[in-house]
């Protein structure tokens, strides 16, 4: 992981997609085993999706009269 000009290591901090939601090591070993490497922004890219995907979810449940978000709530 590249150095931030403090000297301190990056990605802890919340980005454009908000708070990191997801364990790097295991996507990064995921797409590993596809045969790909992990670019620098990828896993941003994809917490971002995340994110994009629970507000979908929760404003469908929210919509159908529920506070809990239920599986088939992420089917966009």
């Amino acid at each position: 992981m590249a150095k931030a000009k403090n000297g301190k290591k990056g990605g802890g901090g919340a980005k454009k997609g908000g708070e990191m939601l997801l364990v790097g090591s295991k996507v990064k070993a995921e797409i590993k085993s596809a045969n790909c490497n992990t670019a620098g922004d990828a896993l941003d890219g994809l917490n971002g999706w995340v994110h994009w995907l629970i507000g979908q979810a929760t404003q469908r449940a929210s919509a159908n009269g529920r506070k809990t978000v239920r599986a088939h709530d992420f089917m966009v």
